[in-house]
């Protein structure tokens, strides 16, 4: 099993949820109102005046043969819309119940 946090603008968060189930991902938790700042570029997401936008977070427990078609999915997503900024990271899972 691996766990798979999506970090992502507000702004892709019904599409991200609707997306999921058509990738047959059924379980998830998510974080509204997450706020940083990326890595590489992009504005921050402070929902501040200054920084408006805030981002989300989901975190989703998948099958080892489920990962590679998510993250997939959300590399098309980033690359189509990446001025909104789009992470995802990939761990393992030892132990769950």
């Amino acid at each position: 099993m691996k766990a798979v946090m999506i970090i992502l603008d507000q702004a892709h968060y019904s599409q991200i949820i609707d997306d999921l189930s058509k990738l047959n991902i059924r379980g998830f938790t998510s974080w509204r109102e997450v706020f940083g700042r990326g890595s590489k570029a992009g504005e921050p997401h402070y929902g501040s005046h200054a920084w408006p936008s805030v981002n989300n977070a989901v975190l989703t427990v998948v099958e080892d043969h489920r990962v590679a078609p998510l993250m997939d999915y959300l590399k098309k997503l980033d690359k189509a819309y990446e001025n909104l900024g789009l992470r995802a990271f990939v761990w393992n899972v030892e132990d769950m119940i």
